[in-house]
């Protein structure tokens, strides 16, 4: 981001070129053939953020069923194309759809109800699952929610509500027992927490490496991360991987909906809450950076490490280690949009490597032990 951009303002992001003139027939025949009777499909919509780490499609579809009509609003969350240059290297739809189905019937968290899922890339060009649409709102991350909208304009008490909702969210997936039972696609040799950090090194070096884009600070920080490894990582657990209030959809300030799985891993408890906890930071850095006042009453450290304890008697550990994880994880995304955005001519290559990383100076700040916490 220069100096000069309005944080504030949406970027502009290249997303999904499917046609959904095109998609409305196929979606309309395949739903035919799914529930037996002739579907007509309406209201598509593709919204303007998506495209990235998936593409959504949103639409309602009748029918009959045995005399009686049905309806629905529905959402297809499928895979990127290749043309699309995603963030991450592939997409587990299979992955996501056991999680999600394992989460709702192992807990009371408020997974989206899902109807299908499509294995076959012959009918979209790649595989897909629909879920039926939650109506609710979620706090915006283009633009930041720190500077306005309804989490902006709230009070500090309703924002509380928000933030002790998502940390009770993560304490609930959390809580689910036999993980390694429940999601085999997940489990895997070895320690979990040493299995997730070898994906992420072969995640940035498929993203970044491979495309002759080396950044010294991310590979600084795996120093930092293999230097400071956690001596007991203590229980292995399910995490929702991408853990944050911008992921629910809340009905006033109760969760209605708590979306995107893509990132859920088996690992120790404190990858969910460094990364609620630096996102947001992330956000609230950016407004300071522009001498805006964000939310600097929302999901503070203390306030989150307080209410995880309180919902689950664990006692968080190492989360000096977790927060620069996550850091790290947010910095090969941020570099890999970055390169996207310069792939599509919407961005400019940096005068310095460091600069792919957008959060450049907090991550710094992190690995010198000189970052201020409020």
């Amino acid at each position: 981001m220069s100096d000069d951009q309005d944080p504030a303002a949406q970027m502009s992001l290249t997303v999904s070129e499917r046609d959904l003139d095109e998609l409305a027939g196929k979606l309309a025949r395949w739903l035919t053939d799914k529930v037996g009777a002739d579907v007509t499909v309406s209201n598509l919509d593709k919204p303007s953020t998506g495209g990235m780490s998936s593409t959504t499609i949103l639409f309602d579809a009748e029918w009959s069923a045995d005399g009686s009509a049905e309806q629905g609003s529905f959402v297809i969350r499928m895979a990127p194309e290749d043309s699309s240059f995603p963030v991450f290297e592939s997409y587990d739809l299979a992955m996501q759809y056991q999680v999600m189905t394992g989460v709702a019937a192992a807990s009371d968290v408020a997974v989206p109800p899902l109807r299908w899922l499509e294995l076959d890339d012959s009918v979209f060009g790649s595989p897909f699952l629909v879920m039926e649409r939650v109506e609710g709102r979620a706090p915006s991350d283009n633009p930041p929610y720190v500077f306005f909208g309804w989490l902006f304009d709230a009070t500090v008490a309703e924002r509380a509500l928000v933030a002790d909702a998502t940390v009770e969210v993560i304490a609930q997936v959390h809580a689910i027992d036999r993980v390694a039972e429940r999601f085999p696609l997940l489990d895997g040799a070895g320690t979990a927490l040493r299995r997730h950090f070898e994906d992420q090194r072969a995640w940035y070096r498929w993203a970044l490496t491979d495309h002759g884009v080396e950044v010294p600070l991310i590979e600084r920080t795996f120093d930092w991360l293999e230097a400071h490894w956690p001596t007991d990582p203590g229980p292995e657990v399910l995490n929702w991987g991408d853990a944050r209030p911008g992921n629910i959809l809340f009905d006033g300030f109760t969760p209605a909906a708590v979306l995107d799985w893509e990132m859920a891993t088996i690992a120790p408890r404190e990858l969910d809450l460094g990364w609620i906890i630096f996102i947001h930071r992330f956000f609230q850095d950016i407004a300071t950076r522009f001498d805006q006042p964000g939310l600097v009453d929302f999901l503070r450290r203390d306030a989150v490490v307080a209410k995880y304890e309180e919902l689950t008697e664990h006692s968080v550990r190492d989360l000096d280690f977790y927060i620069v994880y996550a850091a790290l994880r947010h910095a090969i995304v941020m570099a890999r949009i970055k390169c996207r955005m310069i792939h599509f001519g919407e961005d400019t290559v940096p005068a310095e490597l460091d600069d792919y990383v957008m959060h450049r100076l907090s991550l710094e700040a992190l690995l010198d032990g000189t970052y201020e916490w409020d």
